[in-house]
């Protein structure tokens, strides 16, 4: 059997999540998790084969838990699941050692299929990020959007600021100074172009990155 924990801070996807993976024989759910501390401290102490991880949980980032996850386990495959498409997020996941992207809305098929796969040592991605990601190797991007230009932790940032939070409040939620934060936002400006914290709101709705 399959040891699966699964990390949503939504109890209905963790129900539903647990749902399907009940119905296949060998894959089992013996954790779930609702924040970041919650799922490190199932990790610690007791077993599992495989991590199913939102990559927002909360206010904390999944790209950030996942490095963690990977620096403490490193032999742990880590299936994201998400509601951002995966060309915003799927490339960033697999440099911080996830072994697959699946989105949420994605059938139900699919996500045992993932989870079969990385469970045996494989990596999966849809097939159609797999066609977008060998474009992108055979040939350059003519022009990289504005987001694209930040590190994962400027993203994370770039992400709070965009769904309204201040610098404050993203500094008690990562637990960084407010001088921290403050120099990742001017970071962000210089990268972006966008100075203010209305253009960052914008451009967050407008690309779906919240």
């Amino acid at each position: 059997m399959t040891r699966i924990v699964i990390a949503d801070d939504h109890a209905i996807v963790r129900k539903g999540l647990r749902q399907i993976i009940s119905a296949v024989p060998d894959l089992t759910v013996t954790g779930e998790a609702g924040t970041a501390d919650e799922l490190l401290t199932l990790l610690r102490s007791r077993p599992f084969d495989l991590v199913i991880l939102d990559l927002s949980l909360g206010m904390r980032s999944g790209l950030e838990l996942l490095k963690q996850i990977k620096s403490e386990f490193p032999q742990m495959p880590v299936l994201i699941l998400s509601m951002h498409a995966e060309e915003l997020y799927a490339v960033r996941a697999f440099r911080a050692g996830a072994s697959g992207y699946v989105q949420k809305e994605s059938a139900p098929d699919e996500l045992v299929q993932a989870i079969q796969r990385i469970a045996t040592g494989g990596t999966y991605v849809s097939v159609r990020m797999a066609s977008a990601l060998a474009a992108e190797v055979s040939q350059r991007k003519p022009q990289m959007m504005p987001h694209e230009r930040l590190s994962d932790r400027e993203l994370e940032v770039f992400r709070l600021l965009g769904t309204g939070h201040s610098v404050s409040e993203i500094a008690k939620a990562l637990n960084l100074s407010v001088k921290t934060v403050s120099t990742h936002r001017s970071r962000i400006v210089e990268k972006t172009g966008l100075k203010t914290n209305a253009a960052i709101v914008h451009y967050v709705l407008a690309n779906a990155l919240g």
